[in-house]
């Protein structure tokens, strides 16, 4: 399955990303990433296997690596993200919790209507994230376009995006099976599966 956490906050929030993120770990054993906004580097993101190694010793040297008020972060037990994407809604980082019953449907659809690509994976696969950011981008929001992209998902998706300005949008899953909570404090606010 997996989970996500993102902060967005008034000072370097990497630390609280790093831990919000890690307490995730039992969810997920092959894949953890995270994403990071800084004013004056814009977006990072790292994203690492850890199939054989936990996420704090893969993760450790993001403390010094990266820097950011807002970022997000995700443990997955398949596909591996968070990705950042280009597309008509600017550059943002997205990562995903769920799982997509018509994802081979949803694929074949984009494919022979819209005339887009994937990069595949060694198994042939799609990530679900890049579907699923797919989706958002046949939009003009990131607000229409999750919508859309709940619309079509078979099964569920809750959907976490860090912008190329720092915010962070979360979604839950139509079908609510997913709980995106949202915590606030006085020099930040935060959102976690």
């Amino acid at each position: 399955m997996g989970g996500f956490f993102g902060i967005t906050s008034k000072q370097s929030c990497m630390v609280d990303v790093f831990f919000g993120v890690d307490y995730h770990s039992h969810l997920g054993t092959r894949r953890a990433g995270l994403a990071a906004y800084d004013a004056e580097i814009g977006l990072q993101r790292v994203i690492h296997n850890i199939e054989n190694s936990p996420f704090r010793t893969k993760f450790e040297h993001v403390l010094e690596e990266m820097k950011g008020t807002s970022a997000i972060g995700c443990i997955s037990d398949s596909d591996a993200q968070p990705l950042l994407v280009r597309s008509k809604l600017g550059l943002y980082a997205i990562c995903i919790i769920g799982l997509i019953n018509n994802k081979e449907k949803l694929v074949e659809d984009y494919l022979f209507s819209n005339g887009g690509h994937f990069g595949a994976m060694t198994n042939e696969g799609i990530n679900s994230t890049e579907l699923v950011a797919a989706m958002i981008n046949q939009k003009d929001s990131f607000a229409d376009g999750i919508a859309y992209a709940q619309s079509l998902i078979d099964g569920t998706a809750s959907i976490l995006i860090l912008t190329n300005c720092g915010t962070i949008i979360a979604s839950r899953d139509r079908l609510r099976r997913i709980p995106v909570l949202i915590g606030k404090r006085d020099d930040g606010d935060c959102v976690s599966f």
